[in-house]
C-alpha cells in the first residue's frame, strides 16, 4: 500500500511547509514552488505505479482554478487513488460536494487576490486605500500634497520641540483647524510613509519609497521621545513643567502634581509639588517647585559624572558603522540584480523577488540604527553638568533634558527637613 504526498506553496505569500506536517510515514512527497511541474509528475507516476492514498492539506492545492481541481480529483479518482485533506473534517462525497467546491472556489478568488498584492509589494507600489493626510496617489507610489503637507510638517515638528502628543494635536487645531484625535496623532509619529516607507499589511517595510515628510534624523528623534513618554501618564507626558512626572513621594510612595496658586488681586503665581494620593493623616506636605527644580540641577551636576563613568557601555560608534557597512553592501546586491538578468542567471520575478526581500532587509538594518543614541553619553553627561547650561533652557527645553536622564526623582522627608534622590534611567 502506497501513500504518497502533496503540497503547493506560493512564495509571494507563504513558506514552504516542513516535511513532517503528514504526521505519518509516506514511501515519496510532491512539493511544488510557485508552479505545477511536480503535481503533473505526481500524475504520470500514479499512471505507472499504483498508489492507494495521497495525502493534501487542502483541495484548492490540487489546481490555480477550479475547473483544474475537479479536473485532478476526476483523474485521481479514475486511478483509484483515495485522498486524504489533512483540513477536512470529512472525506469529499456527493453529500458534501458543492459546500467543498464553494470553499474552492472562494479561497482560489482569496488567493488570487493576495496574490495580485503580493506581486505589488515585490514591486514596491503603494497599497490598496487611501493615501496618508499629506500626500496624494500617484502612479507607482506617493506624491506630496503641497495643501496637506505642511500641516503634518508642522505637526512632526511641534511634537520634536515640546515632546507632548495631546500638545501637538490641540496645536494643530487651533492654527490649522485641523482636528485629529489623539491616536491618529500616535498613528502620524509611527507612520512609516512620513519616513519614505511603505508597511503593508503583513508588516513588513520597504525604505526609501517615495518622497519623505520628516527626515531619519527626526524620525528617530520621534521614536526616542515617544518610548520615552510611554513611561509617563498621559497628562505628565504633555505637562509643560519639567519636573511633572519625575517626583515622587518617598513617604506615602504617591506621585507628586505641579499646583499652581495665586494671590488675592496679584498676578503673581506660586508653584508647589504635592502628592496626589496621600493616605496618611495629615497629609505629606507639599514643596516649593523652585526649590525642588534648584535641587534637581544641583543634584544632576553633582551625581551624573559619576553615573555615566561607571557604566559599561558597548562602543556606538563601531555598531554604527557596522550597521551602515551591511546596509551598503545589500545595496551593493540590489544594483547587481540587473546583471545577473542581463546574463540571464535570475529572471525578473525571481530578481523582483530577491530585491524584495533585500529591501525589508535594509529597513530592518534602518530601524536598529535609528533605534541607537544619536550621540555620545559621556559627553553629553559632561556638558549637562555644568550649572551654567541650564541657565537659558526654558521648562521645554530643561523637560527635554531631565526625562533623558532621570527615571524618577524621590522626595525623602526627615522630620521638617527634606532632601531630594536622583534616580537615573541607567
Amino acid at each position: 500500500m502506497k501513500i504518497i504526498a502533496y503540497s503547493y506553496t506560493e512564495p509571494l505569500l507563504e513558506a514552504a511547509p516542513a516535511p513532517e506536517i503528514w504526521g505519518q510515514e509516506v514511501d515519496r512527497t510532491y512539493q511544488d514552488l510557485g508552479g505545477r511541474q511536480q503535481l503533473q509528475q505526481l500524475l504520470k507516476d500514479c499512471e505507472t505505479e499504483p498508489v492507494k492514498y495521497l495525502l493534501i492539506q487542502r483541495f484548492e492545492e490540487l489546481g490555480d482554478t477550479l475547473q483544474q481541481v475537479c479536473s485532478h480529483l476526476a483523474q485521481l479518482e479514475n486511478l483509484g487513488v483515495e485522498i486524504i485533506v489533512q483540513a477536512e473534517t470529512e472525506p469529499l462525497n456527493r453529500k458534501n460536494l458543492l459546500q467543498i467546491l464553494a470553499e474552492i472556489q472562494r479561497s482560489q478568488h482569496s488567493r488570487s487576490i493576495r496574490k495580485g498584492h503580493a506581486r505589488n509589494r515585490i514591486k514596491s507600489r503603494i497599497p490598496p486605500g487611501k493615501a496618508p493626510y499629506g500626500y496624494r496617489r500617484g502612479k507607482d507610489c506617493y506624491t506630496i500634497d503641497k495643501t496637506t503637507a505642511p500641516t503634518v510638517k508642522d505637526f512632526f515638528e511641534h511634537f520634536l520641540i515640546y515632546g507632548s502628543l495631546r500638545g501637538s494635536v490641540r496645536y494643530l487645531a487651533k492654527k490649522y483647524n485641523k482636528k485629529i484625535s489623539v491616536s491618529t496623532g500616535r498613528r502620524w509619529l509611527t507612520n512609516p510613509a512620513y519616513r519614505g516607507d511603505l508597511e503593508y499589511q503583513n508588516s513588513q517595510v520597504i525604505s526609501n519609497t517615495h518622497v519623505p515628510i520628516i527626515s531619519r534624523e527626526e524620525a528617530a528623534q520621534i521614536d526616542r521621545l515617544l518610548r520615552r513618554n510611554r513611561c509617563l501618564s498621559p497628562r505628565s507626558a504633555s505637562a509643560p513643567r519639567s519636573l511633572a512626572g519625575l517626583a515622587i513621594c518617598a513617604e506615602c510612595k504617591s506621585p507628586m502634581t505641579v499646583a499652581k496658586v495665586t494671590s488675592y488681586r496679584k498676578e503673581k503665581e506660586y508653584l508647589y509639588l504635592r502628592p496626589i494620593n496621600c493616605p496618611k493623616q495629615p497629609k505629606c506636605s507639599g514643596l516649593s517647585y523652585d526649590e525642588v527644580l534648584q535641587l534637581t540641577i544641583a543634584g544632576i551636576c553633582r551625581d551624573l559624572p559619576d553615573a555615566v563613568a561607571g557604566l559599561q557601555m558597548p562602543n556606538m560608534n563601531g555598531i554604527k558603522a557596522g550597521i551602515v557597512r551591511a546596509i551598503a553592501s545589500k545595496q551593493e546586491i540590489i544594483e547587481q540584480l540587473s546583471a545577473l538578468i542581463d546574463s540571464g542567471i535570475l529572471d525578473t520575478e525571481t530578481a523582483e523577488f530577491r530585491a524584495y526581500k533585500i529591501r525589508t532587509e535594509i529597513a530592518e538594518l534602518q530601524s536598529k540604527l535609528a533605534q541607537l543614541p544619536p550621540v555620545n553619553l559621556r559627553e553629553t553627561a559632561q556638558t549637562v553638568s555644568l550649572p551654567q547650561f541650564w541657565l537659558d533652557l526654558s521648562e521645554s527645553e530643561r523637560r527635554f533634558y531631565f526625562r533623558e536622564f532621570i527615571n524618577r526623582i524621590e522626595i525623602v522627608r526627615e522630620n521638617t527637613n527634606w532632601k531630594l534622590q536622583i534616580i537615573f534611567i541607567f
